[in-house]
């Protein structure tokens, strides 16, 4: 099992449409320390591409400032569900997330993320993925 750390990745989505037709690589912030996971998007107007917080099965959007999509995804990055969630409104906890994916309004439906696509994660830094 692979142990996340804060810091930049790469988000890509359509790793299951082969021969790398209609893959999507997005920018991704990760947010997997206890401090990071609860800041997430507070306080910020705004995000290029996404924020990963893990582990994570549910979230809120109270002080928020803009409204997100939430794509929650299980061990395996496979996408459970995708919502839209307005400021100051506060999640359903999905049973089997190890994972919840937050960007823009609108965004996931742009990049294709649906339940049952699977994505593909990556931390910048990460040379080889560190084991738990």
């Amino acid at each position: 099992m692979r142990t996340w750390r804060d810091g930049d990745g790469t988000l890509t989505v359509g790793t299951d449409s082969g021969a790398g037709a209609g893959r999507q690589a997005v920018p991704l912030r990760i947010a997997a320390s206890y401090r990071a996971r609860t800041k997430g998007l507070l306080g910020r107007d705004g995000i290029e591409g996404a924020m990963m917080l893990t582990p994570c099965g549910s979230v809120h959007t109270f002080r928020m400032r803009f409204p997100i999509d939430v794509a929650y995804l299980d061990r395996k990055f496979t996408v459970l569900a995708v919502t839209t969630m307005k400021p100051g409104r506060l999640g359903l906890p999905r049973l089997r997330a190890r994972h919840v994916v937050e960007a823009e309004a609108g965004a996931m439906e742009r990049w294709g993320v649906r339940p049952g696509v699977r994505l593909e994660l990556k931390a910048a830094s990460a040379t080889a993925p560190d084991t738990a």
